[in-house]
């Protein structure tokens, strides 16, 4: 959707991108922030040029110049964030949808019309994404690797490379130099959403697509439910007549909040960020604790084995919140064999390194010596503690 906004600038920072990129136009208009457009409809008198907008965008999936058509097509306030995301991204157009879920699943679809249904992917996903693969709800096949496999588990029928780096929940690392270099003309897709476009930018190393749950860190408050895909226009405009087709859209008010989240991403991903390393740290040194997980890229996520109960632990926090979901301005920890991946089945969650001891913690913007105070309440008495190998705080 035209906006017009001048895209002829000289290039930002990041931080300068997340705080102007969707607002360029709005001192033109004489507003300082955001309309929020909740209109479904919007009224057209020449009928004859209204159909041939939508037969161009029948064909290409373009976003229609001038005025909006229908909600379905597209709203200029989820436009913004839109434009916003694919800037932050360093990618040329980005389409929004209702949820991470929804948005994986019209990448699927794009594909799978194509008659290329087959996918190989790397665990651990996302418990939902590795379930909606294994389980073929949409008629996709998939040949789980590791990343090393990849070229050898293509096939001519291969519409999509799927990877996740760093993982959920296990933080684990993928070179993507590496990986997009083994999937020659296939599609490379990775979620993004742990390491967000602060900290990482799969489309310099080859991604065609990256995907974000955008409920998480680009919401950053927990009072949002959305997901979007980056990526270049040719592919954007066949996910959007899929979310055209499928209904799949982002409602406006959702968009005007990942619009003002996105503002506040870098500030709130680098704050929470340090606080994780320092709680990484900690939990590496306390005999409590097994093992720690915490990626060399940094960010806000850590994960940890116990060698006690990890019910208990959940059971025990007052301060963070035992809750599903992350990257929220409040930290939330939960038990992803529980919980985020408990419809893996259990024998692929474990051989994905998802043990049953293993936490997940989503640092937020709390005080660090607070933090650390309610963990080291929740996890119990440090005497009788098993002795345990050596942890790291980084893999």
């Amino acid at each position: 959707m035209d906006l017009g906004m001048d895209t002829r600038r000289t290039p930002r920072a990041l931080a300068t991108e997340a705080v102007h990129a969707g607002r360029d136009d709005l001192a033109g208009l004489g507003l300082h922030a955001p309309p929020i457009d909740l209109s479904t409809t919007y009224p057209s008198y020449d009928s004859r040029a209204e159909a041939a907008r939508i037969d161009a965008f029948a064909a290409t999936g373009a976003e229609p110049e001038g005025p909006p058509v229908y909600g379905r097509l597209g709203n200029p306030t989820v436009a913004r964030f839109e434009t916003a995301l694919a800037r932050l991204e360093g990618t040329g157009a980005a389409v929004a949808f209702a949820s991470g879920m929804a948005a994986l699943s019209a990448v699927l679809l794009v594909r799978g019309s194509m008659g290329l249904r087959h996918v190989v992917a790397v665990r651990p996903l996302y418990g939902c994404s590795d379930h909606l693969l294994t389980a073929g709800l949409l008629g996709s096949e998939v040949t789980w690797t590791d990343p090393a496999g990849v070229a050898d588990a293509l096939r001519p029928d291969t519409g999509l490379v799927l990877v996740e780096t760093p993982a959920n929940p296990t933080l684990a690392e993928i070179d993507l130099r590496a990986v997009a270099h083994a999937c020659g003309s296939v599609p490379l897709l990775v979620d993004n959403t742990f390491a967000t476009p602060v900290l990482q930018h799969p489309a310099e190393h080859g991604a065609r697509l990256v995907l974000h749950s955008a409920t998480k860190y680009l919401g950053g408050h927990g009072d949002v439910l959305a997901g979007v895909v980056a990526c270049d226009e040719e592919f954007a405009g066949r996910l959007r007549q899929v979310r055209f087709a499928t209904g799949g859209v982002l409602h406006p008010l959702a968009g005007y909040l990942l619009l003002r989240g996105l503002s506040t991403l870098p500030v709130r991903v680098r704050a929470a960020s340090a606080s994780a390393a320092e709680l990484a740290g900690r939990l590496a040194a306390d005999p409590r604790v097994a093992r720690v997980h915490y990626p060399r890229i940094g960010g806000a996520m850590v994960s940890f084995e116990v060698h006690g109960d990890p019910h208990e632990v959940i059971a025990g926090v007052r301060l963070i919140t035992p809750a599903v979901s992350l990257g929220s301005v409040d930290s939330l920890i939960q038990h992803p064999a529980s919980i985020s991946h408990r419809i893996v089945d259990a024998g692929d969650r474990r051989d994905a390194g998802v043990s049953d001891r293993l936490l997940r913690l989503s640092v937020g913007l709390e005080d660090v010596e607070d933090l650390w105070a309610d963990l080291d309440t929740a996890l119990g008495e440090r005497a009788g503690t098993p002795e345990r190998p050596k942890a790291s705080a980084r893999g």
